[in-house]
């Protein structure tokens, strides 16, 4: 099978850029490949998007009443423009629907090809898939047991304090009962 120049050219890494603070949908930059993109498109007549989407493209969202929307950390609440948020989910539906295509019909015309790598990719992946699982074992087998020491020494503090409290009251009631002896001792002598 011929793989087409669209998927070919979804595989080559990409060129670095600067990261700079820009809004992205779908994790892609508003600013850089949307906005560029729907203007190519509007101009050439594949789309309609209302021009007044392309020139704000954030907006200020709105509660019932007309006000402004306000996060629970007091910034205003900014949205896509309806009309560019539909087309952009538009164009998201229609590249997952491309990549589906393009799977399906390799698994079609190239059975064999797919069955060998999906062979591959499961002997590849489970040496990764046994150490995470063991990782995990391990690191709750530990957690389990952290909290059972944590929960004994608890309980040791427990008995401990009860045992220095009826330590205490019962130094406490053999002072009262010398008391009156001595108070009587006292007496006596006087």
């Amino acid at each position: 099978m011929q793989t087409s120049n669209d998927i070919k050219s979804l595989l080559v890494p990409p060129v670095k850029t600067e990261k700079k603070d820009s809004r992205k949908v779908w994790s892609v930059d508003l600013k850089k490949v949307w906005i560029p993109f729907f203007r190519a498109t509007n101009a050439n007549g594949e789309t309609a998007i209302p021009v007044d989407a392309i020139g704000a493209p954030i907006r200020l969202q709105y509660d019932k009443a007309g006000q402004p929307r306000f996060s629970n950390t007091g910034r205003p609440v900014l949205r896509v423009a309806k009309p560019l948020s539909d087309n952009i989910k538009a164009v998201r539906d229609n590249f997952t629907a491309n990549l589906i295509s393009y799977a399906t019909a390799t698994e079609k015309s190239e059975p064999d090809a797919i069955k060998a790598h999906m062979e591959l990719e499961r002997k590849a992946g489970a040496p990764i898939i046994n150490h995470d699982n063991a990782m995990i074992s391990a690191t709750l087998k530990a957690m389990a047991e952290a909290e059972a020491k944590a929960k004994a020494k608890a309980k040791a503090d427990e008995i401990a304090k009860a045992e220095a409290e009826a330590k205490t009251e019962a130094e406490r009631i053999e002072k009262a009962k010398a008391m009156p002896k001595q108070n009587a001792k006292q007496a006596v002598t006087a």
